[in-house]
């Protein structure tokens, strides 16, 4: 047991610092969605989500970059929202609006977040960690 333990702090330490939270590229990543409130109207709810993009990278984005958050219901896609070229550590945040009915109940519905570039990516501009570039959202 205690060997065990020890082979693992072993591990642990091996790995730098910080080394997932960033790559030396663009890495674009959706760091949140969330509901932030919900209108009623008659026998339908219109829910207000946000969302958050950030480029996690170490270099920043080119000027010239196109991309979107494309949102996504049980794979059918509903929506895209444009994002601006982002530079290292900055970040967006998107709204989308979606209506639901007023007796569906909780946790029934499902939204998927995918972030899309659109090529011709620029040598230098790829995205270094796909892994963070897509989010669900259940409500």
């Amino acid at each position: 047991m205690i060997r065990t333990i020890a082979v693992a702090f072993f591990v642990l330490a091996q790995i730098p610092m910080g080394a997932a939270a960033t790559c030396a590229g663009v890495d674009l990543a959706i760091t949140s969605v969330s509901v932030k409130d919900v209108t009623k109207n008659g026998l339908l709810n219109q829910y207000h989500i946000a969302g958050t993009v950030a480029n996690l990278g170490g270099t920043s984005q080119a000027s010239s970059m196109l991309q979107f958050v494309n949102i996504y219901q049980y794979g059918r896609k509903l929506d895209a929202k444009s994002v601006p070229p982002l530079r290292s550590g900055q970040s967006y945040t998107f709204s989308y609006a979606l209506a639901r009915s007023a007796d569906a109940g909780s946790g029934t519905t499902t939204l998927d977040f995918h972030i899309l570039m659109r090529p011709p990516i620029p040598a230098g501009q790829e995205e270094c960690n796909v892994h963070n570039d897509q989010a669900t959202l259940r409500f």
